[in-house]
């Protein structure tokens, strides 16, 4: 029995207007096997562990069985895909219900690739083991090293195949997130539905992730501030360990200001801000260095879609909401300084800063240096062998550096205990996923990633065991592409 595993389910999102949802079910699978489980998060939403590794909690995994509890369904939202509008939903996901914990926390539980849904646009609505793996490895990643993400709780096989450019074995993702809330569920609310349906979803996304707000003179506009202090953090995190999102379209940006996604993403080896990897943006519209202008561009749309509740009067609607959104570039820059200060061991604040910090990353492009570990040797005190650290230029921009830890009170080892704290020793190296990937793909060896996701989980740590995880890829000459899994 399900129940016997921990379920603890309730259906909020069922109480929004119909127009945001539709209920169904998943498409059982023949031959179910559990590939991955986490362990460790199953205890932290009050689930037994062991219990989900036997036929009952495969069997939720694999779509072939519902938890008491759950009212599965599919949400419909819209969103601009690199730039243009569109009216999407979940393609290939079904949210099964909200797991309550022992805390009395709630997070979704969602099955990514359980079958067709009725936004699935002619797709199958199914997905295959490797960019399930992917995204189950970048997320906990991601996770580890403190930034804001959506988790996943297993990987299960289908037993069945699933046709892209090839047969591929398919399989299901669980997906916990504080909820699958996206700025396209507003602007679908926006452009689709009416003004009642549209106060009723902020409502229940101000109730479900800023309570605090409920009572401000205007809660709609507090919930737009609020939106854009969170992704101005998330996304400067993101920036601050060379994470590359690759589809920052709107229908992937949360309201809770957690990363969701992880398709064509990737982290930056060579530090570029053009870096792109994904396989479709081709004209670089998310590349490295646009992410933050793109988180803006998102929140601007998020602000429209918001309009007719922050005021009766557009005009002054639109004016209020200007003035949230135009200090959106303010707060994400204090908020990637504030990070650079502490990857370089700064305590305090000097007027300085950006322009010792921005001179550090043009030597950094210009010596295509490595993003990750030229802050690692910096922060082990290790400034040989490469050939950034060799240069006159290095050697200048040096003095200045120690010339500015030496004007704040902390020690030399209260700086390096900072940067150790903030400089990432391991990330997951697209050649060390890709051979994860490999591995279980081909073979159906899941330990070469369940050792990659031991050395990710410390990556603060700096093990001695970590060590060949922080290795870079065998120069190529093809450039590295992701895809989307669809």
């Amino acid at each position: 029995m399900t129940n016997k595993i921990g379920w603890n389910l309730d259906n909020s999102y069922t109480r929004l207007p119909q127009i945001f949802y539709t209920s169904l079910t998943p498409e059982p699978v023949e031959f179910p096997k559990l590939a991955i489980l986490n362990e460790r998060l199953a205890e932290t939403l009050g689930l037994d562990a062991e219990a989900l590794k036997g036929e009952g909690g495969v069997s939720v995994f694999a779509g072939n069985q519902i938890p008491e509890g759950a009212s599965p369904l599919s949400q419909a939202y819209a969103g601009h895909q690199f730039g243009h509008f569109n009216m999407l939903g979940d393609g290939r996901a079904i949210l099964l219900g909200e797991q309550i914990t022992p805390e009395g926390e709630r997070f979704d539980i969602q099955l990514k690739g359980p079958g067709s849904t009725p936004y699935s646009r002619g797709g199958d609505g199914r997905a295959a083991l490797g960019p399930m793996l992917r995204e189950y490895i970048i997320s906990e990643a991601m996770h580890a090293l403190g930034i804001p993400t959506t988790r996943s709780l297993a990987v299960a096989t289908t037993g069945e195949a699933v046709i892209r450019e090839t047969h591929l074995p398919g399989a299901v993702l669980t997906r916990i997130a504080a909820s699958h809330l996206r700025v396209g569920t507003f602007q679908f609310a926006a452009a689709y539905g009416k003004p009642e349906e549209l106060r009723a979803l902020a409502d229940y996304a101000i109730k479900r992730h800023y309570p605090d707000i409920e009572g401000d003179e205007n809660p709609y506009l507090s919930l737009l501030r609020e939106v854009v202090k969170r992704q101005a953090s998330l996304i400067a995190k993101w920036q601050l360990v060379g994470f590359i999102h690759g589809v920052m379209n709107t229908d992937n940006m949360t309201i809770s200001g957690e990363t969701i996604d992880y398709g064509p993403c990737a982290f930056m080896n060579e530090y570029d801000p053009a870096t792109v990897f994904s396989s479709i943006d081709t004209q670089g519209r998310y590349s490295y260095g646009n992410q933050p202008g793109i988180g803006g561009w998102n929140l601007s749309r998020f602000a429209e879609s918001l309009l007719v509740l922050i005021d009766d009067d557009q005009e002054k609607a639109v004016e209020l909401a200007q003035d949230v959104i135009t200090g959106y570039p303010k707060l994400y820059t204090q908020n990637w300084l504030s990070g650079m200060r502490a990857k370089l061991g700064l305590f305090n604040e000097d007027s300085e800063d950006e322009a010792l910090i921005q001179e550090l990353l043009d030597l950094m492009q210009k010596q295509r240096a490595d993003y990750t570990n030229t802050f690692r040797s910096l922060t082990l005190g290790k400034t040989e062998g490469e050939d950034l650290f060799s240069t006159p230029e290095f050697a200048k921009w040096n003095d200045k550096w120690q010339d500015r830890l030496g004007r704040q009170e902390q020690s030399k080892e209260d700086s390096q205990e900072l940067m150790r704290n903030n400089n990432p020793s391991v990330i997951p190296r697209n050649h060390r996923v890709e051979e994860a990937l490999a591995a279980a793909v081909e073979r159906a060896d899941y330990t070469v990633t369940e050792k990659l996701l031991s050395a990710l989980s410390k990556p603060y740590a700096y093990l001695a065991e970590q060590e060949e995880y922080c290795a870079l890829p065998v120069p190529s000459g093809v450039p590295y592409r992701t895809y989307c899994g669809t």
